[in-house]
């Protein structure tokens, strides 16, 4: 369903220890919005919510909502540093039809 890379996994260990959530998994959803109709969201998740799917990958739970899970399948979340554009999330996803030119909302 969902993987991280082996940087993405080590940012968000780093993350989880920063903000004192050890434990806690990474929560990955579709919201409304943007200028192509849906965006990523990122957060932390303790417990698995009713419908739920939750994959383990690099050693991270990922918690996906039921909404959220056939637009995020095959998707891989990466770690990526440009000194030019800075730091942050990249989300490779094979279900996007299109992007906006910012590349933040996409249509499915």
């Amino acid at each position: 369903m969902v993987t991280l890379t082996e940087t993405a996994a080590k940012k968000v260990t780093e993350l989880r220890q920063e903000e004192g959530k050890p434990d806690w998994g990474l929560r990955i959803r579709l919201v409304g919005g943007g200028c192509s109709g849906m965006s990523y969201e990122l957060g932390w998740e303790e417990e698995q919510a009713a419908g739920d799917m939750v994959v383990e990958s690099q050693g991270i739970r990922v918690f996906v909502d039921q909404h959220s899970a056939p637009y995020l399948s095959g998707c891989e979340i990466d770690f990526v540093d440009n000194n030019m554009l800075g730091a942050g999330f990249a989300i490779n996803n094979p279900n996007v039809k299109s992007s906006c030119g910012c590349g933040q909302s996409h249509r499915f």
